[in-house]
């Protein structure tokens, strides 16, 4: 029965109703309809605010945020690149091997980790690998989601369903399921998935354009030293550990531009913790050098030469590229800034602007009627028109960027910074990772809640500097996905709340129950299955189990396989990106919209449940 005036009835499935038809006319965000029916629930007074504001504090929209973050840092480190370079190996750049790996793995790992860690681990490196095999991010973010969904059918702590089924069977006295119980079944429902969804994504997700994301701008920055000719013109040096020359003395006490010709462009010191916020330093006058340093030099090889022999230090030898070393631009940058017609640094030599001491980058050359100006460069005049390279601190560039009557800092600092690969931190960020998988996975038994385990690997990866900044964690996050979820969550409360759920559940069951336990057990699947498409299968399964061991009691039949109906048609949910929390995450990253899940979703969500129906009956009798 329904458990509210019929008034708050109406008005949540008129609400209701209109959210879903907002989300299929795709004329407005997917986040601010979401937020709109949240307002209208509140507005109505059909939630509390405590109730309709419950979502944004709940554990699984907080683990999002968090995988977020580690997802973002496994994809700055690098690591996502090496990790898909390797399964990579293994597919090729076929599309159909690559779409049926993308199915298996991530089935695998979702069957011990929860489908929402799962997607947010893998997402980042299933991106990368459809960068690197050229085909479009659509074709595999929607089968990551989905196979996350399957995988987690697999075991018994695949997903929350499987555990709130057997603890009901537990409650009620009768025995539960063992740990691969869910198997047969869930093998079944994979099948189905890897057989129908490749054929679904090619129809329906085929004409999706390539994500047209630029090449790497470390590529980039590394084509302006080749642009100015000075590429080959980095070496890297090492000073010994003991007994340096170089020891306690600096930059200008050495008079080391002047004396050899040889422009110190950063000094790397070996003493570092995890926690330093500093790979790479660039130098001053003021800077003194210690033993064990590497020093990044700029100069002709003979002075190069010079100067390490004179200084003792080793050059790095490299027999294809003869001791260059390739710059790194983690912390340190390269930038072009143009002169201004207006600039007062006009008919003056650069030294005047004081690059140094006012934004601490250094100008390694100049660029001048497509001649290039390599030497003492401090002492050129400057003329309209003229191109510096820069080199320093990415903030020192950012800071220059502000300053737009002297010159123009041609490009976007910030966000050339941001793509920068930092695969130093890489073997960090998987250690991080993959302790986080091992406590989600063992949750159980070091008493530490998953939701717990990522917020602590969130903060590391930003502590330990996997992720550039905290600015830039805060970029990484889905906001889009986070509000979409959260903002959803009280509709689920509305339609509990309000007794919509359980009549459309109740009415539904006693009506098939009397043709038999297939058709009860498929009236259990359908109530869920549909259900689920719009609240949390979590709070379908809470809701349904009652109604399904009910039904089997009228029925005279054991409550084991409308049990398992139930859990597997929470869980096997693809009809709205909605309804599951891997579904939301992969909407912007596979450029979605709702349409798209519908296409896809609901074709797979029937056939698949007719599979089901017909299957469970084998493995758990009536």
């Amino acid at each position: 029965m329904l458990s509210s005036p019929a008034g708050q009835v109406g008005t949540v499935l008129v609400i209701f109703g209109l959210t879903i038809v907002a989300f299929m006319a795709d004329k407005v965000r997917s986040d601010i309809v979401a937020l709109s029916s949240l307002a209208l629930l509140l507005v109505t007074n059909v939630l509390t605010p405590s109730e309709a504001l419950a979502g944004f504090s709940n554990s699984a929209v907080v683990m999002m945020i968090g995988l977020f973050v580690v997802g973002g840092a496994v994809f700055q480190t690098g690591l996502a690149k090496i990790i898909s370079g390797r399964l990579l190996k293994l597919a090729g750049t076929n599309e159909v091997k690559l779409f049926f790996l993308v199915m298996l793995v991530t089935a695998v790992v979702a069957a011990f980790v929860s489908n929402t860690g799962t997607v947010a681990l893998l997402l980042p490196i299933i991106l990368a690998m459809a960068k690197s095999a050229g085909t479009s991010p659509a074709k595999l973010m929607m089968p990551l989601a989905f196979a996350s969904s399957m995988g987690g059918i697999l075991t018994l702590i695949g997903t929350p369903p499987n555990l709130i089924v057997d603890g009901y069977l537990r409650d009620n006295g009768r025995e539960g399921f063992a740990f691969f119980d869910f198997l047969p079944i869930g093998i079944i429902c994979l099948a189905v998935g890897l057989l129908l969804l490749y054929p679904l994504c090619r129809l329906f997700m085929g004409k999706k354009s390539k994500d047209s994301e630029a090449e790497g701008e470390e590529d980039n920055l590394a084509s302006l030293l080749h642009e100015y000719h000075i590429d080959n013109l980095v070496f890297r040096l090492q000073s010994p550990d003991k007994m340096s020359p170089l020891e306690g003395r600096t930059v200008g006490e050495l008079d080391i531009r002047h004396k050899y010709g040889v422009t110190i462009l950063e000094v790397r010191r070996s003493n570092r913790t995890v926690f330093s916020s500093n790979i790479q330093e660039p130098v001053s006058v003021s800077t003194q050098f210690h033993s064990g340093d590497t020093l990044y030099v700029l100069g002709h090889k003979e002075k190069v030469e010079k100067f390490a022999a004179e200084q003792q230090l080793s050059v790095f030898e490299d027999i294809e590229t003869e001791g260059k070393a390739k710059l790194d631009f983690y912390e340190i940058g390269l930038a072009e800034v143009l002169i201004s017609p207006e600039s007062a640094m006009i008919n003056r030599p650069l030294r005047t602007a004081n690059f140094k001491e006012r934004y601490n980058v250094s100008v390694l050359a100049i660029k001048r009627n497509g001649k290039y100006i390599f030497d003492d460069v401090l002492d050129s005049i400057i003329k309209p028109g003229d191109m510096l390279l820069v080199h320093g601190y990415w903030k020192g560039i950012e800071s220059m960027n502000k300053k737009n009557r002297e010159w123009i800092v041609i490009g976007s600092p910030n966000k050339d910074a941001e793509s920068v690969a930092l695969d130093h931190k890489a073997p960090l960020a998987a250690c991080i990772m993959t302790i986080m998988v091992l406590c989600m996975v063992f949750a159980d038994y070091i008493g530490v809640k998953p939701v717990a385990t990522v917020i602590i690997a969130g903060l590391l990866m930003v502590l330990t500097r996997c992720v550039r900044s905290v600015d830039a964690a805060y970029k990484m996050i889905g906001w889009e996905s986070i509000v979409l979820i959260a903002a959803m969550m009280p509709m689920s409360t509305a339609l509990s709340k309000t007794g919509i759920s359980e009549w459309i559940a109740t009415t539904l069951v006693e009506n098939l129950h009397a043709y038999g336990p297939i058709a009860a057990m498929a009236g259990v699947y359908l109530v869920t299955s549909v259900l689920s498409t719009f609240i949390s299968n979590s709070a379908t399964a809470i809701l349904v189990a009652p109604i399904a061991w009910a039904a089997a009691s009228q029925l005279g039949v054991s409550p084991t396989p409308f049990m398992m109906a139930a859990a597997v048609a929470a869980s096997a949910c693809f009809a709205t990106p909605i309804c599951t929390p891997p579904n939301a995450m992969v909407m912007n990253a596979g450029h979605y919209n709702f349409m798209d899940y519908v296409k896809v979703g609901v074709p797979l969500q029937i056939i698949m449940g007719i599979v089901a129906i017909l299957t469970i009956p084998l493995f758990f009798p009536f």
